[in-house]
């Protein structure tokens, strides 16, 4: 079950703690990879380790650097992909900016650089993965959006209406893709560990944990392991929904 032996796959926001869980458990079921961050170092290491792990199953796996805020060359990245791994069936847009700030001093930079990234270079990377997926007849998009895309949060109107936009968004390109075997879904998660939630002290921890039925912060491996699901051919049923990671904290 969940076997993707062979299948090719793209995955922005490679460097962090989610896009590497799920670079790590992909290539366990066989998925050639092309990684893409804007962290070089990083990138490299995350690859480097992939390469030289004989356990797992995915082959080689290519480091394609993007920095996903200059538009104009987003779309190269789906090109270099194919090129690299000889065509693409998955294409997850894991990669994310925040830029948190109250409404009435949020400048206008700041709510265009989390639109730019979040959204539109979402956007740009399906369109330009959909071409060869409509020739193929066969495909996966996967938008990994956030729990305030739906509850909203305070100082985040730029970070909630960009993941609120990729929701719909996929709903409107599964609409136009289905009857060509190409599945669009996204993952919300909640508070996930991560190196950025390391970084909160004891008693912040303690009340996010509180507002969570299941008491816990949720593990990468957790969406990891639901983006495993939805790229496989067990999910071939499921397209523009929304599989909601956050514990219980907020129910759909």
């Amino acid at each position: 079950m969940f076997s993707l032996i062979g299948r090719k796959a793209l995955i922005t926001g490679a460097t962090g703690g989610i896009g590497g869980a799920m670079a790590v458990a992909m290539h366990r079921a066989g998925v050639k990879l092309a990684l893409s961050g804007t962290k070089h170092d990083k990138l490299a290491s995350v690859v480097g380790n992939l390469n030289t792990h004989p356990h797992l199953e995915g082959g080689e796996v290519f480091a394609l650097p993007c920095d996903l805020s200059k538009l104009d060359t987003v779309e190269n990245l789906v090109k270099e992909a194919e090129e690299k791994l000889g065509g693409l069936d998955i294409l997850v847009c894991n990669a994310g900016v925040t830029r948190d700030n109250l409404t009435l001093r949020m400048k206008d930079e700041e709510w265009q650089q989390v639109i730019d990234v979040n959204l539109t270079s979402s956007f740009k990377l399906a369109r330009a993965a959909m071409r060869g997926m409509l020739k193929q007849r066969h495909g996966r998009m996967i938008f990994i959006t956030s729990v305030v895309g739906h509850s909203g949060n305070p100082g985040q109107a730029n970070y909630c209406a960009s993941k609120a936009g990729l929701t719909g968004m996929a709903k409107s390109l599964a609409q136009e893709v289905a009857a060509r075997n190409i599945t669009v879904n996204c993952i919300a998660p909640g508070f996930i560990a991560t190196d950025m939630t390391e970084g909160l002290n004891e008693a912040q921890k303690a009340k996010i944990n509180e507002s969570i039925p299941l008491g816990r912060m949720g593990h990468v491996r957790e969406i990891a392991a639901a983006a495993l699901y939805l790229a496989s051919d067990e999910a071939a049923y499921v397209t523009g929904q929304t599989l909601h990671v956050n514990g219980g904290m907020y129910m759909v």
